[in-house]
């Protein structure tokens, strides 16, 4: 998906080199204990992210058929 919107060899060369640099820095944090540290705050605060994506998704539902039940008692 993102090569396609990538124009020329240029940016790929610069988005192969981000990725390596983002990879460095992730087994340099793996390795020292802050790293393991600062690897399960992220690990959490994702789970906790993705929770509550969940949990949005289901409140917005509930409130489109509020809104729907007062839009038909309306009109």
């Amino acid at each position: 998906m993102i090569v396609n919107k990538l124009h020329g060899s240029a940016d790929i060369n610069r988005m192969t080199e981000m990725i390596l640099k983002v990879r460095m820095k992730f087994q340099d944090l793996v390795r020292g204990e802050a790293g393991q540290d600062l690897v399960e705050y992220a690990l959490l605060a994702s789970l906790i992210a993705l929770a509550s994506i969940a949990g949005v998704k289901h409140i917005a539902a509930a409130v489109n058929i509020v809104f729907g039940n007062v839009s038909s008692s309306l009109g």
